[in-house]
């Protein structure tokens, strides 16, 4: 889906050094990569000084169990299995002034249209004043979530963790999923 989106992309693997990171736009974890990618732990300590330089990191979502890093952030996170199954909960704008809601595509709630499935999950419960929330949403009934996308700057980039069920919405070609992951993407531009 990058490629199509037009961008060029490198596939990092588990022997990661920060000279492959040199260049980078931004770098995206695919879900469940905490969980599946045993040698993480050793790759985070390259992408926290890739982020600080400057870089984007966007992790998508964890399960909170079976991790093979104690350390999923540059600041203390805490995820959950915290959903919203409703993919057309309404979706509150909780900054909506904050870049990323803005560039280089203005996001309003007709970007939320034609979701399928989920809005997402394995959401933030806990986090750092570091981390700001941008959005919430909730099934009907149920407590609004802020934990689906949050952001931190740490040194001179920023860190994004979003439960948001980016890999069902691009398969299915949702266009306000692609133009919110581009102005994620476009975080430190």
């Amino acid at each position: 889906n990058l490629s199509q989106m037009g961008y060029e992309v490198t596939t990092l693997d588990d022997n990661l050094t920060a000279n492959q990171l040199k260049g980078l736009d931004a770098v995206i974890l695919g879900v469940r990569a905490f969980n599946v990618r045993k040698e993480i732990d050793r790759a985070m300590p390259l992408l926290f000084d890739y982020v600080k330089d400057g870089g984007t990191v966007i992790v998508q979502y964890v399960r909170p169990d079976k991790l093979h890093t104690t350390k999923i952030a540059p600041y203390p996170l805490t995820i959950y299995n915290g959903r919203v199954t409703d993919e057309n909960a309404t979706v509150t704008f909780l900054e909506p002034q904050n870049a990323l809601l803005n560039r280089p595509n203005k996001i309003t709630s007709a970007d939320f249209d034609h979701w399928v499935q989920e809005r997402g999950l394995y959401f933030g419960e806990k986090w750092d004043d570091n981390f700001k929330p941008l959005l919430s949403c909730a099934d009907p009934g149920e407590e609004q979530l802020k934990g689906g996308l949050l952001v931190a700057k740490y040194g001179k980039g920023h860190y994004i963790y979003t439960g948001l069920s980016f890999f069902r919405e691009l398969p299915a070609g949702v266009p306000g999923a692609y133009r919110l992951l581009a102005n994620l993407i476009a975080a430190g531009k």
